[in-house]
């Protein structure tokens, strides 16, 4: 006698139908429990920074409240007017942004140059030299305080914005030339043979032909020299005395001194300082996850 299968609707073998719909519930349910992770642990992440916000808008005696009230009753708004009187934060503002963007030109430009020489230009001890760059990597910043101190004061560059934006054109920095040239070892190197054989040089190869393929590797090199300069204090610390030159962390550290009691004044202002990173950074998302997953590992 012959054996009669039984088939579902799409003719497929009824058992082979339920190891399918088997298989798809347990990937939904493992979907469904990777997404309750990630949202619990963003809202670990994510609680300072309401803290934060919350603060802000309250009055001095909803501060220190237990339990903590994260809805304020009344809402504070003037709390960032007040506390940005309460300082010359409009000129530090500027001073940081002089900084920041000059910063991330430098960084990004001149991190572009020596990473395509790095990664497309042949000369004797290239490799050689590539690695002592990224040995760079492994000095702490502390051991190279005194020197650099020492070296911008006999320049007379101390009291200044120099410190702060002159480095950064020249090569951006170790981790910009690594993740430039690894970016650029990807881009096909038929491209800039073609280039050669139309007659351009090797700066027109870069500019018109590597940098267009390149933009998400550029947008990080630029966030992370964006961040660094923003939020840089030690720099500041060490080489502005006169506070018509201050930063916004210096800013910040002279309101922590002179107005410690004020914590609303205060975590407005620390708001008003999270804001541009967040902003940029949710702007740039793309390109700069673009950036890192896309970076090759070759050569």
């Amino acid at each position: 006698m012959g054996t009669t299968v039984i088939r579902g609707a799409a003719g497929m073998p009824r058992g082979r139908v339920a190891a399918q719909q088997g298989v798809r519930a347990r990937a939904a349910l493992g979907r469904g429990l990777l997404y309750l992770v990630l949202v619990v642990g963003s809202l670990v992440y994510l609680l300072p920074l309401l803290w934060l916000v919350s603060t802000s808008l309250k009055d001095d005696q909803q501060v220190f409240v237990f339990p903590p009230e994260w809805i304020p009753n009344p809402v504070r708004l003037d709390n960032y007017a007040s506390a940005w009187a309460y300082a010359d934060f409009t000129r530090y503002l500027g001073n940081t942004l002089q900084v920041t963007v000059l910063t991330v030109i430098g960084r990004t430009v001149s991190a572009a140059f020596v990473a395509y020489g790095f990664a497309r230009i042949r000369f004797p001890g290239r490799d050689k030299l590539f690695l002592l760059v990224l040995a760079t990597l492994m000095l702490p910043e502390i051991v190279l305080l005194i020197p650099q101190f020492v070296e911008f004061r006999v320049l007379g560059w101390v009291n200044t914005f120099k410190p702060l934006i002159v480095p950064a054109w020249f090569g951006g920095g170790a981790f910009s030339i690594f993740l430039l040239r690894q970016f650029f070892l990807t881009i096909p190197v038929e491209l800039a043979d073609a280039a050669r054989i139309d007659g351009a040089g090797e700066v027109s190869i870069l500019t018109r032909v590597i940098l267009p393929l390149s933009q998400p590797a550029l947008a990080t090199v630029a966030i992370f020299a964006f961040m660094g300069a923003w939020n840089d204090f030690m720099g500041p610390l060490i080489y502005l005395n006169s506070d018509k030159k201050w930063t916004m962390t210096l800013g910040l550290q002279h309101f922590i001194q002179t107005h410690t009691t004020q914590w609303t004044y205060l975590m407005a202002i620390s708001a008003l300082m999270v804001v541009p990173v967040i902003v940029t950074f949710f702007f740039a998302q793309k390109q700069f996850i673009q950036g890192v997953v896309l970076t090759g590992t070759k050569g």
